[in-house]
Formats: C-alpha cells, structure tokens, sequence
C-alpha cells in the first residue's frame, strides 16, 4: 500500500521524503505491517499530516506514539474513533476542559473537530506494534517528525506548540519564541501515572492560553468543547 501525504506537506517534506533514513525507515515499517499486527491502519499513518494540511496549522499538540491496543489508534494524537473507550490520558484532557465523563451522554474520543480547526494531532512516532508501545521509535520516526516541527517554525508565524511530556518537549528546540512569533507550551504527560506522580496535571490552563494567544494575534480560537457536542445524524 502506497502512503499518500497530502499535497502541501509533500512540498514542504520533499527533500525530508528523498534522505535515507526516510526510505529505510518506510522499508522496515512496510516490513513489520506485513509481518505483525501494527497501529494505526496503514492508510492512517498520515492522517494527523493529511487531514490538517500545511498552511491551516494554528496549534501543534505533540503525543508520543499510536495508542497500542485493537481498534484505538486513528493517526492523531490523543484521538480514538467514536465507540471506543476514551483512553486514560484523553480523560485527562476532557476534565481539564471541565467535560463531565459521568454522564450518559459521552464526549467523544474521536478528535477530528479539533483538526477541522487546525489543530494538527502529531504523533513523535507514527506507527507501533501491537501492545509494544514506543516498538517504532527505533524506525527514526522522530526525525521526520523534527522536519515537520522545523518546517513549521520556519515557514509560519503564531503557531501554539503544545508539548506533554518528555519526548514531546524534545521537539521545542526547534520552536522560535522570540517576538511572539510563536508559543510553547509545557507541561507533564497526560497519563495517569504521570499525573499521579505529579499530584496534578499542570497542563490544565493550555486551552485557555492557547487561545487568548491566538486571540491577541487575530486569530479564530479552537472551540475545544465541540467534542462534547453529539453529532448530527
């Protein structure tokens, strides 16, 4: 199966896309779909890149890699399909957001609204085996991954770049902050055990920073409630 990547971030990514490490890279992973039961569908490796195309980017939410058990993983960050089971870590997120998980009516765990915005879900690593979570980060996923963030700090301007954990917050070196040209945002990992360590999550205010940044540079904020609306049928 061809990976398609859409059409501006292929621009963006070419020169990323001929380097060796990217062509090994996709041999090995090919290899492993082929052999081992991986995540997310192959078709979705891109989804994060391909449904938030270049120029519509106005947040960056950085995850580790795919969630790593059946039916979960979807290509963004964070985000499962409707009808599965919200995550741990998403449930961290939803009642940082004030959205009740006690009622009958459950959010949902899928966040695509939040890409329609220009919320781009990226992954560090792109693809993992099944229950072996961080197994492709040995592929050099992270490198393609720096080019993105680098593409888009160079090329863009009022971009909120927002980094959960350790691996995720690699990435801020490659982020200018001076001049307000962008934002970062730090804070532990979502993950329960991260939290409970911690005592709190501290990466409860981001939304509201998030968009009073966007606001002071006149752009449209990200409704982060629309995922506790149902969908129309």
């Amino acid at each position: 199966m061809e990976w398609i990547l859409e059409e501006s971030w292929r621009e963006k990514l070419k020169d990323e896309l001929d380097k060796s490490y990217y062509r090994n890279l996709v041999e090995k992973a090919r290899e492993e779909y082929k052999n081992e039961t991986c995540y997310p569908p192959e078709d979705k490796i891109f989804n994060a890149l391909n449904l938030c195309p270049f120029d519509k980017v106005k947040v960056v939410i950085m995850g580790q890699d795919p969630y790593f058990h059946s039916g979960q993983a979807m290509g963004l960050s964070f985000s499962v399909p409707e009808g599965i089971q919200l995550p741990p870590s998403l449930q961290t997120l939803y009642r940082a957001l004030g959205i009740s998980l006690d009622t009958s009516d459950k959010p949902l765990g899928d966040l695509t609204r939040w890409v329609e915005q220009g919320v781009l879900l990226l992954n560090t690593t792109l693809t993992v085996r099944k229950d072996k979570p961080n197994s492709h980060r040995k592929y050099k996923w992270w490198r393609f991954t720096d080019a993105v963030i680098r593409a888009l700090d160079a090329e863009r301007e009022h971009i909120v770049f927002i980094l959960w954990g350790r691996i995720a917050q690699r990435k801020e070196r490659f982020v200018h902050v001076d001049n307000g040209r962008h934002m970062v945002l730090k804070a532990i990992h979502p993950s329960p055990l991260a939290v409970r360590r911690k005592g709190e999550w501290d990466g409860k205010e981001h939304f509201t920073c998030c968009n009073k940044y966007l606001n002071e540079h006149g752009i449209a904020p990200i409704d982060w409630m629309v995922v506790s609306e149902q969908v129309d049928e």
